[in-house]
């Protein structure tokens, strides 16, 4: 019943506020609530407690015992939904496939999956040497184990 409760509360928020949306949502045996956001422009500390007050004002404390933490992802957690690769077009990539890890700039996203580019030193097709290529790759959501933001400073 509570986790029930929590879940449409959550899912009335995010209905009102459709620039944000849901990554990960658990309820422990102890009935803490962990809830991760993220946003087409950015999660901002007022939606994290637009997100909070909307679930924690509508659920009586006399009634169930909870504790409550609503997060942002953060700049250093994997992507996971499409709708978080569009965000970062144009953005370094650390990509990671079942074959091969590639940090690269995201060029695109379709709804199948991303298109990077990078460039790489490769031995010259006649003579001594190396020369700079323009590489591209097209890799399906389903391919990619893991993918991050590449944060420079």
């Amino acid at each position: 019943m509570f986790n029930t409760t929590v879940k449409d509360l959550l899912n009335e928020a995010l209905e009102e506020r459709t620039d944000l949306f849901l990554i990960d949502f658990t309820i422990s045996s102890e009935q803490a609530v962990n809830i991760i956001i993220d946003g087409d422009n950015g999660v901002k500390v007022d939606d994290c407690i637009f997100i909070s007050r909307a679930i924690e004002h509508n659920i009586d404390r006399e009634e169930h015992d909870f504790s409550l933490e609503v997060a942002s992802a953060g700049a250093a957690a994997p992507l996971t939904l499409p709708r978080q690769f569009k965000r970062n077009i144009g953005r370094t990539l650390e990509v990671r496939t079942q074959t091969e890890n590639i940090e690269a700039e995201l060029i695109d996203v379709s709804d199948e999956g991303i298109e990077l580019t990078w460039k790489a030193r490769e031995p010259k097709p006649v003579g001594k040497g190396k020369v700079t290529v323009v590489k591209n790759a097209k890799i399906a959501f389903n391919n990619i184990v893991e993918a991050k933001v590449v944060i420079k400073f």
